[in-house]
């Protein structure tokens, strides 16, 4: 599988209720046989692929091309797993705008619940988030995250920002199992149709610049905007897209304050202080460059299928009593896989088949009616 990053179009509005509740029961349905048949674990690696993740909103009757995709299927995962979290061993936070903000105190809810080590799931979630909100500047502002964790601990984060002036949305993954360093190629495969040239202080070249920062921060202030106010004298090369005049010497000053007296121990530490953000990491990869020849990365991180019809009616419109039967019968197969083990196998092989017969007979009913 892959993961990373898909970009898709900047679509206003929301899915039409009577849409919502169908998605909601098909994405616990999936999600049921997903970690009954292959567990928790196997879900979250699915929703970290990009690709899989498009297809799931497909699946469930979404924009395939839409960056509401994103927002709507994670809505509709949080709901329809709710109250069942104990049952999964899954438990969803998070959403768009206030909902993401909310992300740390549901995280130690569930927590609390599976005996989990709470703060070091919410550190994996403000990394995530501050990587590619800051140490990742693509133009892509987050306004979405998601984390999905498993009652072993393990977890996932579906994150999205938006560009407002090229009209793109950026899906962000994150999967535990493949991650070895939250600072170091956090993004195992990158799926996008349109390159940038960002600030990427993640990418695995930009290791000495990294140091170079980290080193920098914890330096005296005084210091570091006096090379600063040095650097502004200089004629910078024309494709540098970090630029002194976008920099103010006082608020850095005061910034560094903070990192001085904090003095962080790695890259990742410093993006965790409060107030670094993108320009504080912008000035400092700025100085480490031309002061210490610690070079930074600019190179873009980047390395569908249809069910019951989308939203929009592209390429068909949602065939609601077909999506009622499907669903009816991923519940009903879900229902006879709690029987027992041999009943459930058998029950999930045999959804298929029964849905082929329903489908024969719904056709051979339509001839004779005439509407075919």
């Amino acid at each position: 599988m892959r993961r990373g990053v898909a970009n898709m179009r900047l679509h206003h509005g929301r899915a039409p209720r009577w849409l919502f509740g169908r998605m909601k029961r098909l994405c616990r349905a999936i999600a049921e046989i997903i970690v009954t048949e292959y567990g928790a674990t196997e879900l979250l690696e699915r929703l970290s692929d990009p690709v899989w993740f498009q297809s799931l909103g497909c699946v469930v009757g979404f924009d395939w091309h839409s960056s509401g995709v994103t927002t709507t299927v994670c809505g509709a995962l949080k709901e329809g797993v709710k109250g069942m979290e104990k049952e999964l061993g899954l438990f969803v936070c998070g959403g768009k705008g206030r909902a993401s903000r909310k992300t740390p105190e549901e995280i130690r809810g569930f927590s609390e619940l599976f005996g989990l080590d709470g703060e070091a799931l919410v550190r994996a979630s403000r990394m995530s988030a501050k990587v590619d909100s800051t140490a990742l500047q693509d133009g892509y502002q987050v306004y979405h995250h998601v984390f999905v964790g498993t009652a072993e601990g393990r977890w996932a984060v579906v994150q999205q920002g938006m560009n407002e002036d090229n009209g793109w949305a950026r899906r962000y993954h994150w999967f535990s199992e493949s991650l070895n360093d939250f600072v170091v190629e956090p993004h195992e495969g990158v799926v996008c149709d349109h390159l940038c040239r960002p600030l990427n202080m993640v990418a695995r070249e930009a290791g000495d610049s990294r140091v170079a920062v980290t080193e920098i921060a914890g330096e005296s202030p005084d210091k570091t905007v006096k090379e600063l106010s040095r650097i502004r004298e200089l004629d910078m090369p024309g494709h540098h897209p970090v630029f002194p005049a976008d920099i103010s010497a006082a608020y850095l000053r005061k910034v560094l304050l903070s990192t001085y007296q904090s003095r962080p121990a790695g890259f990742d530490e410093l993006l965790l202080v409060p107030g670094v953000g993108p320009k504080t990491i912008r000035a400092l990869a700025l100085i480490a460059d031309v002061v210490h020849g610690a070079k930074p990365s600019f190179r873009d991180p980047v390395t569908y299928s249809f069910a019951v019809g989308g939203k929009d009616g592209y390429p068909f419109p949602v065939n609601r009593e077909e999506y009622d039967r499907a669903v009816s019968i991923l519940e009903r197969g879900i229902k006879e896989a709690k029987l027992g083990r041999d009943e459930k196998l058998q029950a999930l092989r045999r959804m298929e088949s029964f849905y082929s017969q329903q489908t024969r007979g719904a056709k051979a009913r339509a001839r004779l009616s005439g509407k075919v």
